[in-house]
């Protein structure tokens, strides 16, 4: 029986009648699943808290934010949640040994259903515009946002990565409580960053690898130490501004071959190409002062040229890694 693949993107098919994942239609639109897990809503009282979309502007409680899917799709997804929450449970050394295609299909829902969402709400609203025009993508977000679904797939339809792994994942110690959660996304470039239960877990999905290769040097400076909350929150925004530069992912080819789906992807060449656009320390504050707002943090105190930018992870003279137990500010 040949694969059945589905691409909303071709034809910017999102409907609560048709399975998000498969293109399956439903019976009911009361057949799907909420982006953020029962587990989740339930363990820190999400369910009536307000997530705000990327506009920043419209808010929905979390419990409304739903994606369409058949039953084959929901129970796959039940059946992941089974064992993703059991390594969560445990923590930091159960959560490193979660194989990171797993890991990225629990990830992928979170970001995934957040940009399905986004799209609905902008293309209701594209049609109440005066002289509306139909809702469309450029073809650089319908390229890579088709290349993302297509990944999600793999929960269902049997699926091997070669060459690099296609994302980019760090897992690292941080003192959060278990009742903490601290979630951010940027669905746009599917950047994920998570502090739960001792862990933080910080990715871009799409990248080829390229920037996890490029923060390689600070996250073996922090090595096993138990961040504070504000290191892994500089941590993450590196991630997200880093992803932002970048310039090249590199070369991806598909392939379906005996019923399989191959994704074979390749990091761009050092030698001959610019990976990354030049890092701007004064855009990185900006970044950066959305994920220390928490400490009462603004872009004028991180970074005042020509003072050197604040920073929690490494000190501005010798580069060595600053102490988690040396920051006095609170969890």
């Amino acid at each position: 029986m040949p694969l059945s693949l589905f691409n909303p993107f071709e034809t910017l098919h999102f409907e609560d009648t048709t399975c998000f994942l498969t293109g399956e239609e439903l019976s009911s639109p009361e057949q799907n699943i909420t982006v953020f897990p029962g587990w989740i809503l339930d363990r820190f009282s999400l369910r009536e808290k307000k997530f705000k979309m990327l506009d920043q502007i419209t808010a929905f409680h979390y419990d409304d934010l739903k994606l369409p899917c058949s039953d084959s799709v929901k129970t796959a997804f039940d059946n992941l949640e089974t064992e993703i929450k059991a390594a969560f449970d445990a923590g930091y050394d159960a959560v490193t040994k979660i194989p990171g295609e797993k890991l990225f299909l629990w990830m992928g829902r979170f970001v995934y259903g957040v940009l399905y969402n986004d799209i609905v709400l902008e293309r209701s609203r594209s049609k109440k515009r005066p002289g509306a025009k139909d809702f469309t993508l450029s073809p650089a977000l319908k390229k890579r946002f088709s290349k993302f679904h297509l990944m999600l797939q793999s929960l269902l339809v049997p699926m091997e990565f070669t060459g690099v792994k296609p994302w980019s994942i760090a897992i690292v110690k941080v003192k959060y409580s278990k009742d903490g959660f601290n979630y951010k996304d940027e669905p746009t470039n599917q950047n994920f960053s998570l502090g739960m239960n001792g862990f933080g877990i910080v990715a871009c999905l799409q990248d080829n690898g390229a920037v996890l290769e490029k923060e390689k040097e600070i996250l073996g400076k922090a090595g096993e130490r138990v961040l504070h909350p504000i290191q892994f929150e500089e941590l993450a925004a590196r991630f997200l501004y880093r992803n932002y530069l970048l310039k090249n992912r590199g070369q991806t080819n598909v392939e379906i071959k005996s019923n399989k789906v191959i994704i074979a992807s390749y990091p761009p060449s050092k030698a001959t190409e610019l990976i990354f656009n030049p890092w701007s320390e004064d855009m990185f504050a900006q970044v950066l002062a959305g994920y220390w707002e928490p400490w009462g943090f603004e872009k004028k105190t991180i970074f005042n040229f020509p003072d050197s930018p604040v920073s929690f992870l490494e000190n501005e003279v010798d580069h060595k890694f600053i102490e988690p137990e040396s920051i006095q500010l609170p969890f």
